[in-house]
């Protein structure tokens, strides 16, 4: 396993998260030697672990992940091991002919960031590390709070003062974070890490952790073996930050360079149209990112204007054939009731992946024909000002009045026939 520079290849050392050179780091691992039928059947013998670190979905496949790290310090909630749906109102909603819905949302602290998480704190354990930190619109500090926890180790999080829900903010302060409120953006946040991280003594685990990568390659990994090795022509994903889509390409080509499938699907990263700095660039043919300094959406785990993977993004996007658009939260919260209404439920950035389906059938990018997966990647109950919408009564069906005054006629009269 080595660490280089993304941009310049130089060789970095354990703790680094970005080279001299300004560039984000990448791990690479050696898979010379790997038997493929082997690997294959231990991935399968491993789904019947119990308390185990290989029942967890990420460590699950540890040979193509860290395969170095000694099992002693890994930190799990046996994340990973999330539902994959086939949703039938949705693609009959969409009209589509197969659709999935990968729900990271059922991760431990409730996203996907559990994925990444794990391998990010539990490597830093082994660099005897103690104090943990990252910069956070919510989901990540939750997650980091939770493993933080989990290992008797101290956690502590920058979270801006706005446009994060309260529901994360609550959420990482149970888990025992000791939380910095700062007037500002995530991007902010992870330009004081880059300039302070070392002096504190922290170990950062925001994306710019190369091991946090690396976990997150683990959803495609479980996607693909829950599929019997043939993924869908389109994995959709949202995004904010971008590792997400970072960590889906590398794990893709890992898959491909290992020959564990023939094909790269076709790739469509979906951005809310109030935060798309990525969006534009790529749809302008751009070559350098415009940040954006005032980002502004419903879908609060995408609230990012100046998202630093951007540049991994853009390379596998090109050489993949992958595309992107943006779509508006109108759209968002349209598609999140098609999703909470079929029983899956979803915070509001994860619906932006329904949402660019549907704009994409309609650009006829995406055939009817073909089949989709989109990840989900936060929980539905994440971001509970968004479910402002089912409060109205019309929306709801609600009947005012104590139980005692209900009569079985004004019920019936309300619900209708049946559907």
């Amino acid at each position: 396993m080595k660490i280089t520079c993304y941009e310049c290849g130089r060789e970095q050392k354990e703790a680094a998260y970005q080279c001299e050179c300004g560039g984000m780091l990448e791990i690479s691992h050696d898979f010379t030697g790997l038997d493929l039928e082997q690997l294959e059947r231990t991935f399968r013998e491993r789904l019947s672990e119990r308390m185990t670190p290989y029942a967890s979905g990420v460590w699950r496949y540890k040979e193509l992940i860290h395969p170095e790290l000694p099992d002693r310090y890994i930190v799990t909630k046996y994340e990973g091991n999330t539902g994959l749906y086939s949703a039938d109102p949705i693609r009959r909603f969409l009209g589509i002919r197969q659709l999935w819905l990968k729900a990271q949302s059922e991760n431990p602290s409730g996203s996907f960031k559990d994925n990444g998480m794990t391998v990010a704190l539990s490597h830093g354990r082994s660099l005897g590390y103690r104090r943990f930190s990252c910069a956070s619109t919510g989901n990540t500090s939750a997650s980091l709070a939770m493993y933080a926890a989990l290992a008797e180790c101290e956690s502590v999080v920058l979270v801006p003062s706005e446009r994060v829900s309260a529901n994360k903010v609550l959420q990482t302060l149970a888990y025992g974070a000791r939380m910095v409120r700062f007037d500002g953006t995530y991007d902010d946040g992870i330009r004081f890490y880059e300039r302070h991280g070392d002096e504190l003594g922290l170990y950062i685990c925001n994306s710019i952790n190369p091991f946090r990568i690396e976990g997150q390659k683990s959803i495609v990994y479980e996607l693909a073996q829950s599929l019997n090795w043939t993924l869908p022509d389109w994995i959709v994903i949202p995004g904010g930050a971008l590792s997400n889509v970072t960590a889906l390409g590398k794990g893709l080509n890992d898959l491909l360079r290992l020959g564990m499938i023939d094909r790269l699907p076709k790739v469509a990263l979906v951005q809310a149209e109030g935060a798309s700095p990525f969006h534009k660039m790529m749809a302008g043919a751009g070559e350098e990112l415009v940040p954006e300094s005032s980002p502004s959406t419903v879908a609060s785990a995408m609230n990012i204007g100046n998202p630093p993977s951007w540049r991994k993004a853009r390379d596998f996007l090109k050489a993949s054939g992958g595309v992107t658009c943006s779509v508006t939260d109108e759209e968002i919260l349209a598609a999140k009731r098609q999703i909470d209404g079929c029983g899956i439920g979803c915070e509001p950035a994860s619906a932006s992946t329904v949402a660019g389906v549907r704009k994409l059938i309609a650009e006829r990018t995406i055939d009817k024909e073909e089949t989709v997966a989109c990840i989900l990647t936060g929980n539905l109950l994440k971001d509970t000002d968004s479910l402002g919408m089912y409060a109205d009564k019309k929306v709801g069906g609600s009947l005012e009045g104590s139980v005692g005054e209900l009569t079985a006629e004004a019920v019936l009269e309300r619900l209708g026939s049946p559907a």
